[in-house]
């Protein structure tokens, strides 16, 4: 067994998955990064002390995918939007200090891609995206069963290319980039900023936009799915590999973006073979965060892949 701990801006779940890729016990906790480090992390180790044991076979170490960036190397958080004041935590060394038990860390979309690959939606392939799409956008790269890293280590922040110069400021600098136009909460923002003066419920969540019926909700979905599929149709002319996975909060409700991004796919890369990229939905459902970060830890201290 292993302690998988998904770190997301919204919410931290913890759960014990096998060999297999199974999750056995899994308990959640909102993230509220706003009660500092120190809190988040007591709320974790508290979470990973309440998983009731399996079969008495006891956990050999913990794996954590943290929305990024983060520095796996030296297990520290680095400087995420959406953990304000965690910037600089040593989160590996405090969890292997509290539970005396090697701990590997990546970054949340990585994981999860290593997750997808090894036991989801990217088995049997070559070269393998998984992209999530949830308060944020992130894009994990498989190529030849490695996980694909920058220089220094880095992940590549794929969720910030720019799509739109023009568009709304984001945290990394630029203006327009996949995120700040097509996540969760750059849906909740447009929603909230465009609403027409005679809505009374702006501060609505990207869930509840896609359960509406009225114009503007269908217009905000309708501008949701050309931005997904925009930098969707990036990654196929860039990267073509064989399956691009999607997943995240959002992609509960794909049918409503499925549709757009396909289309926009299928008119925007005539360059290379589009139609033998297999665009499928993630096979790991909500526990994949969890189960990557399991994945993560395998690939780490049980063999040389990582």
């Amino acid at each position: 067994m292993i302690v998988g701990v998904d770190i997301g801006g919204t919410k931290i779940a913890v759960g014990l998955v096998d060999d297999k890729g199974q999750v056995h016990a899994r308990a959640e906790c909102p993230t509220e990064p706003e009660r500092g480090f120190p809190d988040g992390l007591e709320r974790i180790a508290a979470l990973t002390r309440g998983l009731p044991p399996v079969n008495d076979i006891p956990a050999r170490g913990i794996g954590i995918g943290c929305t990024g960036p983060v520095f796996p190397e030296s297990g520290i958080i680095g400087n995420v939007d959406f953990l304000p004041g965690w910037e600089n935590a040593p989160i590996v060394a405090e969890l292997e200090r509290r539970f005396g038990l090697p701990v590997a860390m990546e970054n949340d979309a990585d994981a999860a891609a290593l997750g997808e690959w090894m036991w989801g939606a990217g088995r049997d392939v070559r070269t393998f995206l998984y992209v999530t799409i949830s308060t944020g956008i992130g894009v994990g790269l498989i190529v030849d069963g490695q996980l694909y890293r920058g220089v220094d280590g880095a992940h590549p922040e794929i969720g910030h290319h720019v799509i739109d110069p023009a568009g709304p400021a984001c945290a990394c600098g630029a203006h327009g980039c996949w995120e700040s136009l097509a996540s969760g909460s750059a849906m909740q923002r447009w929603f909230r900023d465009n609403a027409p003066a005679e809505h009374s419920d702006m501060n609505l969540s990207a869930r509840e936009i896609c359960t509406r019926a009225d114009a503007h909700a269908k217009a905000t979905v309708a501008r949701t799915g050309r931005y997904l599929g925009l930098g969707l149709a990036n990654l196929v002319t860039l990267f073509t590999p064989e399956v691009i996975a999607i997943g995240g909060g959002l992609m509960r409700r794909r049918d409503l973006f499925w549709p757009q991004i396909q289309e926009t796919i299928q008119s925007s890369c005539g360059f290379v073979p589009r139609e033998k990229v297999r665009l499928v939905p993630a096979a790991l459902g909500d526990d994949v965060g969890i189960i990557g970060a399991a994945c993560a830890w395998t690939l780490r201290y049980r063999s040389n892949q990582l």
